[in-house]
């Protein structure tokens, strides 16, 4: 597949420089039409009836599989969920953590992790890595360890500033369970879980899914709890409710995800090229690049997909303006930065129309 035909996938190319995939990816003909050739499929025939049932149980291992490879790991190890905060919620559910606890987080982290932290019930120590390279930032999360944590609990890629955060030497350091919000990693860089404990993947952003789609990757699910069972959790259950968990991940599986959206995440996924993730870098480096010339960007270089900097004037104002000439990205609210995200199938037109839009 050659870049044209790659960007070619999306129609809202045609007109937009569409630089937002860190909030929801632009949506490719081939998931639309693979949405509504179920849609249609289900109108004609019905949702019911064995063929259904045996189709649907096998688009939904597929896209199992799929996500795995995303971030390469067992498909027996994954479940499927409706979003990173769906998967966060799941696991800090699951573990059973008291006030007693301590859970180490980062100043930077999306409500998606910061609200299930909360509600657990637990002690949560925010290190302030904001801005900070991955060195020192992992100087600041080993300093806020103490004898209390039972859990780490941080973003891979930083949604404010598309820094790279230093997971795996934080694993390698302390050895403590560690839970990454993969929100901006999953489908952006070439991401491999097996050393987490937990990683969440969003569905509906690099991977360019449906919405109300995502991933957990949970390395030994047998050793964390069933919280929220649904029907999928159980091979058997009794009059009373006590139930035999699945084997693998598959316990975890939020419930019923509509053959519309696996059908259309398949789609996404089966579209995605092999040189994503070199391509959407290279390109947010050139981003990266040219921001700097006249803006202080604060993602240090060679990190992600994304490039976060500050515009001159206010940041809601500089987006405003940039959607009013079809440049869409997005601000990161109190931080005055504004985020752009580089996708594999952003072009150098999208980057030229996006520097003289903040030059108008």
């Amino acid at each position: 597949m050659t870049f044209e035909e790659a960007r070619a996938a999306f129609p809202v190319l045609e007109r937009l420089a569409y630089l937002n995939a860190g909030t929801n990816g632009p949506l490719a003909r081939a998931t639309a039409e693979a949405m509504v050739a179920q849609a249609l499929l289900e109108l004609a025939e019905g949702r019911s009836g064995a063929d259904y049932y045996t189709s649907s149980r096998e688009l939904r291992e597929r896209v199992r599989g799929k996500l795995a490879a995303l971030i390469g790991v067992p498909p027996g190890n994954v479940a499927l969920t409706t979003s990173t905060t769906n998967g966060c919620n799941i696991v800090l559910a699951g573990l059973g953590l008291g006030p007693d606890d301590e859970i180490v987080t980062t100043d930077e982290e999306h409500f998606g992790l910061l609200g299930p932290l909360h509600t657990a019930g637990v002690q949560v120590r925010a290190a302030a890595t904001r801005g900070l390279e991955p060195s020192r930032a992992l100087e600041r999360l080993l300093d806020a360890v103490g004898p209390k944590t039972k859990l780490l609990a941080l973003s891979h890629v930083s949604w404010v500033t598309g820094n790279v955060l230093p997971i795996a030497e934080l694993k390698r350091e302390t050895d403590l369970p560690l839970l990454v919000d993969g929100a901006q990693s999953g489908g952006a860089i070439d991401a491999d879980a097996t050393p987490y404990d937990y990683y969440t993947v969003s569905g509906q952003k690099w991977p360019c899914g449906p919405d109300s789609t995502g991933a957990l990757y949970v390395r030994e699910p047998e050793s964390l709890r069933v919280s929220a069972p649904t029907y999928f959790s159980q091979d058997r259950f009794e009059p009373a409710g006590a139930f035999e968990p699945k084997a693998g991940a598959a316990r975890f599986d939020h419930g019923y995800l509509g053959a519309m959206l696996l059908a259309g995440l398949e789609a996404a996924l089966d579209g995605a090229p092999e040189w994503r993730f070199e391509r959407a870098r290279a390109t947010a480096e050139r981003c990266r690049a040219l921001l700097a010339e006249r803006h202080e960007v604060v993602t240090a270089p060679g990190s992600s997909t994304l490039v976060s900097f500050r515009p001159a004037g206010d940041p809601a104002e500089a987006v405003r303006r940039l959607a009013e000439g079809g440049v869409v990205l997005r601000e990161i609210p109190g931080s005055g930065l504004v985020r752009v995200s580089c996708g594999y199938w952003t072009s150098d037109d999208d980057l030229d129309r996006l520097l003289a839009g903040l030059a108008a």
